[in-house]
């Protein structure tokens, strides 16, 4: 697995616009999951923007409308946006099990009632502890705050990595 993206990013990523309702299909098509992250990666998103998985940076920010990650429960759609190196998504509202599968692998997710303002290719900085996101203009547009022991699951990288970690202090 791809090592966890800074936590909190300190650098501008680009904002990546997405609608409505993505499912965890269009992130992790069927076709390819049985080829292994590495190439269902290559393919995350790409029908719906076919640019994407060839262009996306280390630290760019997916930004999308209501219902991000609905579908079926496959952690590879979160996986492959880790994998690519995205810091972060943020949409108003996410399917509960994508929400729940994301912080488990380590990919930050934030719900932002005001996401719609975040205009596609802006650069952005995350602050995953002050719940806001800063536009390289000066603009600040506020999320919802996530609560301590999600955030410390997103420090140490993902559940996992927590786990091991907290049964290696035992």
């Amino acid at each position: 697995m791809t090592p966890a993206p800074e936590f909190p990013p300190s650098q501008p990523g680009r904002i990546w616009r997405f609608g409505d309702d993505i499912d965890t299909d269009a992130m992790a098509p069927g076709t390819y999951m049985k080829d292994g992250i590495d190439v269902l990666a290559r393919h995350c998103l790409e029908a719906l923007r076919p640019e994407f998985p060839r262009s996306v940076r280390p630290g760019d920010l997916v930004v999308a409308g209501s219902n991000f990650g609905m579908g079926s429960s496959r952690e590879q759609a979160p996986q492959a946006l880790r994998h690519l190196g995205v810091a972060a998504i943020i949409a108003p509202s996410f399917a509960g099990l994508f929400y729940r599968n994301a912080i488990n692998l380590g990919l930050p997710v934030m719900v932002c009632a005001q996401a719609a303002a975040l205009p596609d290719g802006a650069r952005a900085t995350l602050d995953l502890e002050g719940a806001r996101l800063r536009l390289e203009d000066g603009t600040h547009i506020a999320c919802e705050p996530m609560p301590d022991f999600l955030r410390t699951l997103l420090r140490a990288g993902g559940l996992v990595p927590h786990l091991k970690a907290r049964m290696a202090r035992r």
